[in-house]
């Protein structure tokens, strides 16, 4: 099983996510990463086929650095495990993050759809797919926002998935979503806390939303946690 860790708040996004992940190494995993977004709005990612202690023996001088961010620890389905293809993965303009478990069935037809529209890949992965095609939305419709994107992209797969996606030009938003993978989101003071279960955040805060079937939220200091259905966008209050 993999395992998914996102913060956005006023801590050391790096600190939290990397104890996060070590909280979650009982599911099993075989590489692990972690992306930053950086006050500049950049990112900054690391990520290694092992273990968390060797994701933090390349990454610990990205402590401080940022206050949002998000990690993973990867069990290999598509594509063997190595550095190339651990989480997070860029969509082609390096402009979206994605960490993403679960299994992307129609990944291949995607796949060549887009390899036809010039987008290239770096990994085996099935979830590099899926930022593509994010980014491909975003691509074709200028007016086309974030949330936007992702729930369009999300309604083109088949299987299951809990992903949280980042965006540059977005700071501080983190974008999750699911279907037939758990993923809970922590309600903090001023924070909030993604994890696949409340361990991760329990020292943190004791309200959490678990996520539902078929349903995303975007999630920032300044407008909380709005939660939509992914197949016709509707509010979830």
């Amino acid at each position: 099983m993999c395992g998914i860790v996102g913060y956005t708040g006023f801590q050391d996004a790096y600190e939290i996510v990397i104890n996060g992940l070590r909280r979650l190494e009982y599911r099993g995993y075989d590489s692990a990463g972690i992306v930053l977004d950086k006050d500049d709005k950049s990112f900054a990612v690391a990520k290694t086929k092992g273990k968390v202690d060797d994701l933090v023996g390349i990454s610990e001088d990205l402590k401080g650095i940022a206050h949002v961010g998000m990690g993973h620890t990867r069990w290999a389905t598509h594509g063997v495990p190595s550095d190339r293809n651990s989480h997070p993965h860029l969509s082609n303009d390096k402009k979206i993050a994605i960490v993403h478990n679960g299994i992307i069935e129609n990944y291949d037809t995607i796949k060549t759809m887009l390899i036809g529209k010039g987008f290239t890949f770096q990994s085996e992965t099935d979830t590099e797919v899926l930022v593509n095609l994010v980014q491909y939305f975003m691509d074709i419709d200028y007016t086309l926002s974030f949330p936007e994107a992702v729930r369009s992209a999300l309604n083109e797969v088949y299987g299951a998935y809990a992903i949280t996606v980042m965006h540059e030009d977005y700071p501080g938003i983190l974008i999750v979503g699911r279907l037939g993978s758990p993923l809970a989101i922590g309600l903090g003071d001023k924070e909030y806390f993604i994890a696949s279960d409340a361990s991760p955040f329990v020292e943190f805060t004791k309200e959490a939303i678990y996520l539902e079937e078929g349903h995303m939220a975007t999630i920032s200091l300044e407008n909380g946690v709005e939660i939509r259905s992914i197949k016709d966008n509707e509010k979830i209050t």
